[in-house]
Order: structure tokens, then C-alpha cells, then sequence
């Protein structure tokens, strides 16, 4: 069901939703637009929206411009901040920024983003970060196959540890929430690996070189299953991996779901739903049930490529699983970001 949708200002390709109490109701959604000539420049901006589904509401708030954006994460909840958002750009920066209110309201106009902090990571440009759970430090890989840890501390950001861990862009780096020692990387070089960071350099605790065919795009730990991990590829395939044995996942499900798998978010209260944004094939909601993975819906009324997802935040676990399963998403050359809710019935 579709809800509000509006054009941005620039190629669409993330989308986030406050996780924070309070500010559920705020989505922020980044562009990236590369202006071609003699001396190409890379062009960016970080939208704030306020939604509401009851009332059909998309109402642009705040807006921000900056360089290029590769991707944006809010802060999680129960860090010892927030709410955070952070930026990896095609400037080779990360940027961290507060949340601000300017008047006391239930809603989230009068909101901005101020800037608390920026550095430059590298040369190279960050295409994608994660937060650990503690909201102390970050992951960045790099468009040269590196990847960074950041210490995120008294608002200072400091590299702790750099290291070479692709051949090609790092387009996938997140931490196992469960065990936040772990980072987990993925790249163009087709490799899944992950890294213990006790160790500096970061000792290689896996690698896994042979399963996906394509680049591998996006990386994710089940938050209700401590053995259950996501990604998702260029192959097209998303994959569920039993993780049980660090030396190497045990098992390995996949299904097919027609593009690239650029996204993998999970359902905020419902256990194994997943939303996946599949670059030339819209965008799924998917179910993982152990060794299975089904198809539940897919909305294709996006016209270009697939490339932002997320599930709002909030609302009531023991009400309407459906009513309270706002999603937004966003494709990158129609600049369009729409919001929605999905029609099959969301199983338990």
C-alpha cells in the first residue's frame, strides 16, 4: 500500500530511519550525483522528512548538502549517544552529526543536523560503514579494498587500525552485533571474510572466496539469531549462512531474488523478515526460517535502480504486524523516495 513518495534533489541511494525513541517518526535519505566534465566533482545532500502514515506525510524538514554519499547510519540505541548520523563519502570523509532540536515538540519539525565531527579516512572514498553496538566505534571500507576501524569517543574520531583487506572496492563492512570483536567485509574481489580487531593488525578469522560469483554488496547478523548471517550480491542471491564455527560458516542457504542485492534490513520486532533492495528488481520482503528463505512480496514501482531500504521503527509488536510496517526506499536515477506499507501478511 502505497503511502506519500517525492522526488530529491539529487540520485537517491540510502535511506534510514531514526531508531531513536521519540524521533521514529524522522527518515533521512542521502544523494550522490557525479557531475561529469574536465574536473568531475561529486555531489551530495542528507534530506530530513517527518512521517506519518496515518496522515499520508512526507514533509521535507531539514536539508543538508555536502560531498557525495555513499551511505548514512543512525547511531543504535543503547549506545552512549544519540541519536548519531554518520556519513561515508566520496570526499574520503566520515562525518558524525547530532541530531538537534531547536523547540520542544512532539514532532520533528524544528529538528537539524549539526555537525560534531568530520575526518579525512583517506584518499580513497568510503562507500560504506556500520556502528558498533556501543556506539564507540566505526567500521569504513574503502573504494582501494581497505577497511577502517574508528574509534568514536567524546565526539573525537581517531583511526585505530587500517588495513588492506580486498583487492578492489570494499563495498560491505559491518560488526557482529553479538560480537563486536568481529567485523565482517565484503567486496568486487567476490570475497566474504571476516576479522578479529583484538589483534592490530586485524587477524583474518575467516575467508570465503568461492560461494558468491559476483561482488559482494552487503553483509548483516540476524538480531534475534546469534548464528544467523545475510548477504546479498551482485549474483543476485542472498544468502543465509549458520555462522557457528568462526573458522568457517557451517552452512550456507541461498534464493535467488532477480538483482543485485544491494540491502539487507531486518524487521525491527518480527524475527527472520528482511528487507532487500535488489538494484535491477525493485525491492523484497523476504522471510528466513532456518534453512529457508521465501519471497513474501515485492514492490517494483520504482523506476531505476533499487538501491535504499528501511523499516520504521516503532509501533506496537502486539498490534497489526502489517499496520505497523512502515517501509521507505529510494532509487538512484529517478531520485525518488517513496513510503510504504506491505500488503501480503506479515508472518510471525
Amino acid at each position: 500500500m502505497d503511502v506519500a513518495h517525492c522526488k530529491l534533489d539529487g540520485n537517491a541511494d540510502a535511506v534510514e530511519f531514526c531508531p531513536h525513541d521519540s524521533h521514529h517518526c524522522v527518515l533521512a535519505a542521502s544523494t550522490y550525483t557525479l557531475q561529469e566534465g574536465d574536473k568531475p566533482t561529486r555531489n551530495g545532500s542528507i534530506s530530513l522528512f517527518n512521517v506519518d502514515a496515518e496522515e499520508s506525510k512526507l514533509e521535507l524538514f531539514y536539508r543538508l548538502d555536502t560531498a557525495g554519499i555513499f551511505d548514512i547510519k543512525w547511531s543504535p540505541v543503547g549506545g552512549n549517544a544519540g541519536p548519531l548520523l554518520a556519513q561515508a563519502d566520496a570526499d574520503g570523509h566520515v562525518k558524525v552529526y547530532s541530531l538537534e532540536c531547536t523547540v520542544d515538540e512532539p514532532e520533528a519539525i524544528g529538528s537539524f543536523l549539526r555537525q560534531i565531527n568530520g575526518e579525512k579516512i583517506s584518499s580513497s572514498m568510503c562507500l560504506c560503514l556500520d556502528w558498533n553496538p556501543s556506539a564507540t566505534s566505526m567500521t569504513v571500507g574503502l573504494s582501494d579494498g581497505s577497511v577502517s576501524i574508528i574509534s568514536f569517543a567524546e565526539s573525537q574520531l581517531e583511526i585505530l587500525q587500517e588495513w588492506k583487506a580486498h583487492d578492489f572496492e570494499l563495498w560491505a563492512t559491518s560488526f557482529d552485533i553479538h560480537q563486536p570483536h568481529l567485523v565482517y567485509t565484503g567486496s568486487d574481489d567476490c570475497k566474504f571474510s571476516c576479522w578479529d580487531i583484538r589483534d592490530c593488525p586485524a587477524r583474518l578469522a575467516f575467508q570465503n572466496s568461492k560461494v558468491h560469483t559476483m561482488g559482494v554488496c552487503c553483509i548483516t547478523k540476524s538480531p534475534s539469531d546469534p548464528n544467523t548471517l545475510l548477504t546479498g550480491s551482485y549474483d543476485e542471491y542472498l544468502r543465509v549462512w549458520d555462522v557457528r564455527s568462526i573458522s568457517k560458516p557451517v552452512s550456507e542457504t541461498s534464493i535467488r531474488l532477480g538483482g543485485g542485492v544491494w540491502r539487507i534490513k531486518h524487521h525491527p520486532f518480527v524475527p527472520g523478515l528482511v528487507l532487500t533492495a535488489c538494484m535491477h528488481n525493485g525491492f523484497s520482503v523476504v522471510k528466513v526460517d532456518g534453512e529457508k528463505a521465501e519471497v513474501i512480496e515485492t514492490y517494483t514501482k520504482h523506476g531505476s535502480l533499487a538501491y535504499g531500504a528501511d523499516w520504521q521503527r516503532g509501533g506496537n509488536p502486539l498490534e497489526s504486524k502489517r499496520k505497523n510496517s512502515l517501509v521507505a526506499t529510494c532509487s538512484f536515477y529517478d531520485q525518488l523516495l517513496r513510503i510504504w506499507m506491505p500488503e501480503s501478511e506479515i508472518p510471525a
